[in-house]
């Protein structure tokens, strides 16, 4: 895939996610708080568990860029176990769930509604970094995960990854609104 071509595609779903935590944020506390069962992340978790994974990636984006050395290419090949990770979290009519990490988990953790704010500000400065990696080869430059410093994946399949990511709880998000609506009638 052309890597101009790539990134244009990314910039658009993250202005598209920005957008939609924005009506998210709209939404009423006792909705973002609502939980399908004592087990299930409400809609606050959803997005704390997001931030703490841009945590990890944005610096480590931002690192990566800054010691590139390589610039750009045309073309960018998605790597073999980068792709597989950016596939496995593109969200599904029926998503098969994944065991999240302890430290990623913020199940009953006490939250407020700046969790949103935080998440809002993470996309914009995701932006940031996609319009920086437009003069950097997206193929060269390498991001370590959040599993291990061991494993590096291509920039340009960490900002897939990052994003499928973040669309995958989206859904969730508004798979939990479509119980809320259920459960308040």
């Amino acid at each position: 895939m052309q890597s101009d071509i790539l990134l244009q595609r990314q910039i658009a779903q993250t202005t598209q996610i920005l957008l939609e935590l924005e009506k998210i944020r709209m939404l009423n506390e006792g909705d973002l708080r609502w939980r399908a069962s004592e087990s299930s992340w409400n809609i606050l978790e959803c997005i704390e568990h997001l931030n703490r994974y841009g945590n990890h990636y944005l610096p480590a984006i931002d690192g990566a860029i800054q010691k590139a050395k390589k610039p750009k290419e045309e073309t960018f090949h998605p790597g073999f176990l980068g792709d597989y990770f950016a596939k496995s979290m593109l969200p599904a009519a029926q998503m098969k769930k994944i065991k999240t990490f302890k430290d990623k988990n913020p199940l009953d953790t006490d939250l407020s509604i700046s969790v949103l704010d935080t998440c809002i500000q993470q996309q914009k400065d995701l932006l940031q970094l996609l319009e920086k990696a437009s003069k950097v080869s997206l193929n060269k430059t390498r991001v370590t995960t959040s599993i291990s410093a061991m494993i590096r994946l291509k920039l340009g399949d960490t900002f897939q990854f990052l994003i499928n990511h973040i669309l995958r709880h989206l859904k969730q998000i508004a798979d939990i609104q479509a119980a809320t609506s259920r459960f308040s009638r």
